[in-house]
């Protein structure tokens, strides 16, 4: 039976997971395929596009570190124009919408010219990556707080985060996009007295066929990133939580490691 909460001129922010098409939710795919214009990331498969109606306009807007093809004015621009028009507009996001996914400028952009505008949870990065790696992002008595944080900065820019916080040897921190600033999140928790060998996991392309997993230790983050990990968007997860972790059969974190002379990086 088909709803009716889509209707012609509304707007739905949908979230597309980490990137296995599998991992959509149920809501998620009737949105994309009752959608007659979707506004894609960059980071969206065609796995998922293909779910879309023969007749939909698929338009690219993705954002990629230092590639960007639509700034974020535009991007709401073109979703208003669409849903005016008389459009049924999906803006397809990567991961979950409403973490580290702009939805707050693009909801907003939809209120102001009065469309109704709703939201479909994904599957965040952070849930793939442990789903991966098979383990809990929190323990009972040892890793009381999970904490969300974004790693991308303005170039030149130091990351303004509260590291002193964020240095809690009973939380677990995942660091979206921390690939390029590994380094400077390894020194900065170090510096606020995390210790040096609390266990770290380099995940990149969680989820998909092509995903790395390497397993290693604070101390060494800054050198794992540089030479354990590809070109695709990696998470870092930071904490004791992650001491039981076992790569997955698809893993190269062997590999790499075999490969790059880090011999007891792994744990």
């Amino acid at each position: 039976m088909m709803r009716d909460d889509f209707p012609a001129g509304s707007v739905w922010l949908v979230g597309a997971g980490p990137g296995d098409a599998e991992l959509l939710t149920r809501k998620a795919e009737r949105l994309i395929g009752e959608a007659s214009v979707v506004f894609y990331d960059a980071l969206v498969g065609a796995e998922i596009l293909d779910m879309a109606r023969r007749s939909a306009r698929l338009i690219h807007v993705g954002k990629r570190s230092g590639r960007h093809s639509k700034d974020q004015k535009t991007i709401d621009k073109l979703i208003v124009e669409a849903a005016l028009a008389g459009e049924k507009v999906v803006r397809l996001k990567g991961g979950d919408p409403s973490i580290f996914g702009r939805a707050t400028e693009e909801l907003e952009a939809c209120r102001e010219a009065g469309l109704i505008v709703q939201v479909c949870p994904g599957v965040t990065a952070a849930s793939a990556a442990a789903a991966s790696l098979a383990i809990s992002l929190t323990l009972r008595g040892l890793a009381r707080k999970l904490t969300f944080v974004t790693a991308h900065a303005r170039a030149g820019e130091a990351l303004d985060l509260d590291w002193t916080r964020l240095a809690d040897p009973e939380a677990t921190l995942a660091v979206y996009m921390g690939k390029a600033a590994a380094g400077e999140v390894s020194a900065r928790l170090m510096g606020e007295g995390l210790a040096g060998d609390t266990p770290v996991a380099l995940v990149e392309s969680a989820s998909l066929p092509e995903e790395r997993v390497f397993l290693t230790r604070l101390d060494l983050l800054s050198l794992s990133a540089k030479t354990a990990l590809g070109d695709g968007p990696a998470l870092l997860l930071i904490g004791e939580a992650l001491r039981s972790a076992a790569p997955p059969s698809r893993t190269v974190a062997a590999l790499e490691q075999s490969r790059n002379g880090l011999a007891g990086s792994a744990l």
